[in-house]
């Protein structure tokens, strides 16, 4: 008896001893190493910006980022809504500058290696996207030429030694604008042709050091990556690499049953697509298509890969020239957002319409209808310890 005993305690031992130990397929561990940090590939070149990775203009492109004085007003800056502490975004439903907005600030981890930027690809590179809030009225609401004569002013020397002399700007106007007030569109309009594009190379080159700046900004590896690392290797995974049966199951869940993967694909969890998951409209807020509206704003945008503020040859253009223009699934799509770091920054989707990942998964397995266009997605049939399964594995890529 004390043999049995001892025998069946072992037993009991060792199934327990088992039980956080991950069991998954080939296919299974191939699509969990496809998502890990390890295999982002290292950072392409900006050939549209030949600053992208100058330090010097990294370090111009930090100052810009976090100077109040890049504003109308003296108090609203990038980091106003992309907090450093805060995975560089604001915990907000809608942003918040010189006004509300009526979209979330996304988080800036890996940035660079975008297609398109903003939540309905309305910019086509990374420092045509910086330039686009500095003369919004609701978010830092400056003018260009403003922000030309306030370069020469502070930043004088440094920009020259990046970028090469400034323009005279004896004989333009402080306050000019295409994009802005009445008096400001009419002084725009005032200046000769040689002035606009002057004062628009200088701004221009503002978006390119405050990108060379976000280029740095990288995702950090997570317990998922160390748990995935060592799935991937053969070795048990310990400490908080360990995955507790719940997040085994959330992962497994994530990459199979729920479809998850689909959209979140990548070490980024994102496919950088557009997509309609049927994300009502908040009350309140203007009319929001997403990405159909999207179109025609890249091809008007001067800033834009086709453009003249361009450097290299546009052999870099080819995400614009071959953008899909009119399809029906353009209507209320927006961009796939990073899962990365997603579980300590609530709310979700592009105007914080969900304020828990609960929500979120909720939505998904409901499935609800779209306003307008059709919805990607599809009922889940996942039971209640499912759903909390998902957000438990969620979580771990935050951690």
């Amino acid at each position: 008896m004390r043999r049995f005993f001892c025998f069946f305690a072992l037993t009991v031992a060792a199934i327990l001893a088992g039980c956080g130990k991950p069991d998954f397929s080939d296919a299974e561990k191939k699509m969990i190493a496809s998502l890990a940090l390890n295999t982002l590939p290292a950072l392409k070149p900006d050939t549209t910006n030949r600053f992208a990775d100058v330090p010097a203009a990294a370090a111009l492109g930090s100052t810009l980022f976090f100077d109040v004085g890049m504003s109308r007003d003296g108090t609203v800056s990038c980091s106003t809504c992309h907090k450093i502490d805060r995975q560089f975004q604001d915990d907000l439903p809608q942003a918040v500058g010189v006004g509300r907005t009526n979209r979330r600030t996304m988080p800036l981890a890996g940035v660079a290696r975008d297609p398109w930027f903003f939540w309905d690809g309305r910019r086509d590179s990374l420092w045509a996207q910086a330039l686009t809030p500095l003369e919004n009225p609701l978010e830092q609401a400056g003018n260009r030429t403003g922000y030309a004569h306030y370069m020469k002013t502070r930043f004088g020397e440094r920009y020259e030694r990046i970028f090469g002399p400034l323009p005279d700007l004896s004989a333009i106007p402080p306050n000019a604008s295409p994009l802005g007030s009445d008096a400001e569109r009419a002084a725009w309009n005032a200046m000769s042709g040689a002035q606009r594009d002057a004062v628009n190379r200088v701004y221009a080159n503002i978006g390119k050091a405050i990108a060379a700046f976000e280029r740095s900004i990288e995702p950090s590896p997570t317990r998922f990556d160390r748990f995935a690392l060592d799935l991937a290797t053969g070795a048990e995974p310990k400490g908080d690499a360990a995955f507790s049966q719940e997040e085994i199951l959330g992962l497994k869940l994530f990459i199979g049953k729920a479809n998850c993967v689909t959209c979140h694909n990548g070490p980024r969890f994102s496919d950088n697509g557009f997509h309609n998951t049927g994300v009502p409209p908040v009350a309140g807020l203007p009319a929001d298509r997403g990405r159909v509206d999207a179109v025609a704003q890249v091809e008007a945008d001067p800033f834009d890969c086709f453009g003249a503020y361009r450097d290299g040859d546009a052999s870099a253009c080819g995400e614009l020239r071959f953008m899909v223009k009119d399809a029906p699934e353009l209507v209320r799509a927006y961009k796939t957002p990073s899962l990365r770091g997603a579980a300590t920054r609530p709310p979700y989707m592009h105007a914080g319409q969900f304020s828990s990942l609960d929500e979120v998964v909720a939505h998904y397995a409901k499935a609800a209808g779209s306003v307008e266009g059709t919805s990607e997605i599809h009922p889940l049939e996942l039971s209640d310890r499912e759903r909390a399964a998902l957000v438990a594995f969620l979580k771990t890529l935050s951690e």
